[in-house]
């Protein structure tokens, strides 16, 4: 059995209020759990209007499989256009 766990510190240009920033981080939240069935928090920064650092994790029976969704699962976050990703850190247990 292999984790994959990823911290990912994001900038949300556009959030001028905490409820602007929860409702973009819902919406991200929920698109990564739809389409990459991987589990989503919020971790970090949570007063802040524009930053957020959110926590990904991933269960996988092979490493290959593993480190190849959360590879995926970046580049999505990278594709939004209402998030600008500022750093992302990486673990293989």
């Amino acid at each position: 059995m292999f984790v994959s766990l990823c911290q990912v510190d994001l900038m949300l240009p556009n959030s001028s209020s905490l409820k602007e920033k929860r409702m973009s981080l819902s919406k991200i939240k929920q698109r990564l759990r739809n389409k990459f069935n991987v589990s989503v928090a919020e971790v970090d920064q949570n007063e802040l209007w524009q930053r957020s650092t959110i926590g990904i994790a991933l269960v996988a029976n092979k490493r290959g499989f593993a480190e190849q969704q959360i590879q995926k699962v970046v580049d999505f976050i990278e594709t939004q256009d209402y998030v600008t990703v500022l750093d992302i850190q990486n673990e293989l247990l």
